[in-house]
């Protein structure tokens, strides 16, 4: 079933970018034959110069689909994936980019020019084409953030940058049109523009296709996913990389002693974990070894901060976080945290044990019998032991339990 579940969610997020992108083709197509219009209309270079851009959008939303298409293929010779190709049409797109600005700037700085008497109405047209880019480039870039994809991304950012260079072009023809010759000048300018947009694209999907590591944020949200697991001891690496929307991560984990049966489902809870605090993610690979603890930690209902040992696990008021040193065979640390859950009217066992599971204890100290209880199935999944004890003073449970860890060491050679 989550398999299931995912297969049909990426399915839809192909028919989402697939769809913005024949309107991005679309809209560039229109857009393309309009400027030419007004070129052919007005004479002005930098308006030609614009629809050359346009032109080469064009060819950037046919290589955006060709490229969705392909990073959904399967094939055996690429096991992860043909993902790249995606972030590979980015690294076109900054190409046609940089070929249009190139463009421009020759043109404005070799070409003529032959300025063409034209009416107010074409700077209401030319005005009024402003916003197309600035809605669709917009619209792109929600699309592909919300489904990341970097090819969408990158042509979203770069009709957003045709706003800037229509909107030169405008006050070029608006300065022409009250007798100030700069159509060269404001075909340089929108080559500037262009220029800089290809760039930041260019460098976002080269770090992809170097295999550039993923950004810190998302780093944080994975490992936060696998220390919320209780059999985790620790996290000796972690490593991640984006291959075009989707991310791969690989974790060496340390658990507690465990078999290997038990180890693989410990391995895919935090593989589900991981896919639902993180999106796209695409393949999580966990190597997992067992640890040697080196210090032991009780938990110990407590009735008052005085360290009375509460008779009432899921009442208790506070908990005690006892660490003692497997070697010393001493306490080294003590904390003392609230129970919020003690006023619940039902489930106040089971809220308490899953609250202690975060603290990852690995015995669990009661008065009370949890035997059949829902406290103990929680404890028991999570290879927590529960101590029933007799103390009703923390002091004593704790010379207690420094005694038995000497015996231990010593027992151990």
């Amino acid at each position: 079933m989550p398999e299931e579940k995912e297969g049909a969610d990426r399915e839809a997020a192909d028919t989402a970018i697939r769809r913005v992108a024949w309107i991005s083709l679309a809209v560039n197509a229109g857009l393309v034959l309009v400027k030419l219009v007004l070129a052919g209309i007005t004479g002005s270079l930098a308006l030609e110069a614009d629809a050359v851009h346009s032109f080469l959008d064009v060819l950037a939303s046919v290589a955006l689909l060709a490229g969705i298409w392909l990073s959904s293929r399967r094939s055996r010779e690429f096991p992860y994936g043909l993902y790249k190709v995606e972030n590979i049409v980015s690294v076109a797109i900054a190409l046609l980019v940089f070929l249009t600005a190139w463009e421009i700037a020759v043109e404005a700085l070799t070409g003529e020019g032959i300025a063409l008497p034209f009416g107010g109405w074409v700077l209401v047209a030319v005005a009024a084409l402003v916003s197309v880019p600035y809605l669709l480039g917009t619209w792109e870039v929600r699309v592909g953030t919300a489904y990341h994809s970097p090819s969408l991304i990158a042509d979203g950012r770069q009709h957003r940058v045709d706003v800037l260079s229509t909107s030169v072009v405008f006050f070029a023809l608006l300065a022409r049109y009250v007798g100030i010759p700069i159509d060269h000048l404001a075909a340089v300018i929108i080559a500037v523009f262009i220029a800089y947009a290809g760039w930041g694209i260019l460098k976002d999907s080269m770090r992809t296709l170097l295999d550039a590591s993923i950004d810190h944020g998302t780093r944080d949200a994975i490992r936060s996913a696998i220390l919320a697991e209780p059999m985790v001891i620790g996290i000796k690496d972690l490593t991640g990389r984006n291959s075009g929307r989707y991310i791969f991560v690989e974790a060496g984990v340390v658990m507690k002693q465990t078999d290997l049966a038990e180890a693989a489902l410990v391995s895919e809870r935090i593989q589900a974990r991981i896919r639902e605090q993180v999106q796209n993610v695409e393949r999580v690979v966990i190597h997992a070894e067992a640890g040697e603890r080196s210090h032991l930690r009780y938990a110990v209902p407590l009735s008052d901060l005085e360290g009375a040992i509460s008779p009432h696990f899921g009442e208790a008021p506070y908990f005690a976080l006892l660490d003692f040193g497997v070697k010393e065979g001493r306490l080294e640390r003590k904390e003392v945290i609230a129970n919020p859950v003690r006023d619940l009217e039902k489930q106040k066992g089971l809220r308490a044990a899953e609250l202690l599971l975060r603290q990852k204890p690995d015995v669990v100290v009661s008065r009370q019998p949890l035997a059949g209880k829902s406290p103990e199935y929680v404890f028991e999944s999570a290879r927590i032991m529960v101590r029933i004890t007799d103390a009703e003073r923390l002091a004593d449970l704790i010379g207690e339990i420094e005694g038995e860890v000497r015996e231990e060491r010593a027992a151990g050679g």
